[in-house]
């Protein structure tokens, strides 16, 4: 069993480190204020060859593998909630259906564009009435002379307004239980597809979250991702990778609120003495440090499984699950340690508790993930 890093994931690690400290993380706290979107930082990524790192290079891709996504991840979250989930949705809800789906074709003239960062990676699939519920899905798809004519709505789907085209859920035949739903390849210029961009979110404001309308939307039937009638086995398989992204970005939100909290636990005197000199400081930075250590072991763990072609499906439950609840746990200290200066938004920390309650949300909650795991373990 070996917890080292190899050659190339250290020279990931340390090349997204030093960006998100030199690009990132300086103007997190105003595209907070402003709810502007990091597109010059995902400009310089693209430059930086990592919009499509965990996909093979003859997509425009980097190779590598899904430990060094998690590291990316983690490392923009750290600096900056909103950059992190932008990233970590681009690639494993944008370019994983595609590559593990997608025909040759669909590949060439969808997922390279998505790798080299000229469109962002965007997946549809919750709406109004299906959250959880992903199985009561209503966007239909019907089949008619060759075209499917798409008509529903989608909400809360992230990275839409920069997208040049996007999977759908959509039922395609069949009601009730026994209803056909399918992913369809759609171009958001496509006559009838509105992306509007208005919601009043709590945190992660410099991330782009949408609603969907789509009324008649026509697309060749050779646009169906992968086979008719598997569109929801596959966004079960699409979500199981998504996992060990919010499981990494929560690790990387922790992480942020962690130091903010040493930080300010060693710079601030009462009594007489630092903060960090109190032992009931000290036992809940001692905390935070252990449980934002063995959610990096879980995500890594998970990560470590997909790339080995090994089951995974409850390994990223439980880093998903356990990484956002010891973030959201963490961020709550950090307020705490900080007193009445951790509820103003010049100290960072009260974002990061704000951000982080999207990873206990976010590709399937924290109640879905406990089903399932316990489905996972036979019960």
């Amino acid at each position: 069993m070996n917890f080292e890093l190899t050659a190339e994931q250290n020279m990931i690690l340390k090349m997204i480190r030093e960006f998100a400290d030199e690009e990132v993380a300086p103007g997190a706290l105003e595209r907070d204020r402003t709810k502007e979107f990091p597109k010059e930082i995902f400009n310089k990524l693209s430059n930086m060859g990592v919009m499509g790192l965990p996909f093979p290079e003859e997509y425009g891709g980097g190779g590598a593998d899904t430990v060094s996504f998690a590291i990316v991840t983690e490392e923009l979250s750290r600096a900056c909630g909103s950059t992190g989930i932008t990233y970590s949705a681009h690639i494993s809800l944008g370019g994983a259906p595609l590559y593990l789906f997608g025909t040759e074709e669909q590949k060439q003239q969808y997922l390279v564009p998505i790798c080299t960062g000229e469109s962002f990676g965007a997946f549809g699939l919750t709406e109004p009435n299906a959250g959880s519920d992903a199985g009561g899905t209503r966007t239909s798809a019907a089949e008619k002379d060759g075209e499917f004519i798409i008509n529903g709505s989608k909400c809360y789907i992230t990275n839409a307004s920069y997208a040049k085209h996007l999977a759908i859920t959509a039922v395609t035949g069949g009601s009730g239980a026994d209803k056909e739903i399918s992913a369809i390849i759609v171009p958001t210029d496509a006559e009838g597809f509105k992306v509007i961009d208005n919601y009043e979110k709590m945190g992660l404001n410099a991330s782009n979250t949408t609603e969907l309308v789509m009324e008649d939307v026509r697309v060749p039937t050779e646009h169906l991702l992968g086979k008719k009638g598997e569109g929801f086995k596959q966004f079960l398989i699409t979500l199981d990778g998504g996992r060990i992204g919010i499981g990494a970005m929560a690790v990387g939100i922790a992480q942020a609120a962690y130091e903010k909290a040493l930080q300010y636990a060693k710079e601030r005197t009462q009594f007489g003495r630092s903060l960090s000199q109190f032992q009931a400081i000290q036992f809940k930075l001692a905390d935070m440090a252990m449980k934002i250590e063995l959610a990096r072991n879980m995500v890594y763990k998970a990560a470590w499984l997909k790339d080995q072609g090994k089951p995974f499906t409850k390994e990223a439950s439980m880093c998903k699950l356990y990484a956002s609840e010891i973030c959201m746990e963490v961020a709550d200290q950090a307020v705490q340690i900080h007193g009445g200066y951790g509820y103003m938004k010049d100290y960072h920390v009260e974002r990061y508790m704000r951000d982080g309650k999207l990873t206990e949300i976010g590709e399937g909650t924290s109640e879905i993930q406990r089903m399932v795991i316990a489905r996972q373990i036979g019960c």
